[in-house]
């Protein structure tokens, strides 16, 4: 019984109001796991193409469509790229200069830009 109340006081909240703390959380959780799904999508991509000069296509795709989720999309992807470029910083010995470059890409992407602007000339039109 006191489930089912819980479960209409719940229904309640969440369908009568659009704007409701309870409701703009779960939205954001939601983008969240989809921005971090769109990440791996293209890191999966970027590993599949295995593509000359295609990786900061593949950083910029990967922010860009999380980002397009929303702001819990968009924090995702943030998270990741910064880890990410931390982890290859400090383990991968890449230089200051290729994270700074990844960096661009991934801002580039999160903001909206279009991630064709990194796109590698000969990339198969599948990605």
């Amino acid at each position: 019984m006191r489930l089912c109340v819980c479960l209409v006081l719940l229904s309640i909240l969440c369908a009568g109001a659009d704007m409701s703390p309870l409701h703009q959380g779960g939205k954001f959780v939601l983008d969240a796991l989809g921005g971090a799904r769109d990440m791996f999508r293209a890191y999966q991509d970027m590993r599949e193409a295995n593509y000359k000069d295609a990786d900061k296509y593949f950083h910029a795709r990967g922010n860009y469509d999380a980002a397009q989720r929303g702001p819990g999309g968009a924090w995702a992807a943030k998270v990741i790229s910064d880890a990410r470029e931390k982890w290859q910083s400090d383990v991968s010995g890449r230089g200051a200069e290729d994270t700074r470059a990844d960096q661009e890409a991934n801002e580039w992407g999160r903001n909206g830009g279009d991630p064709n602007r990194y796109r590698p000339a000969g990339l198969p039109s599948k990605y």
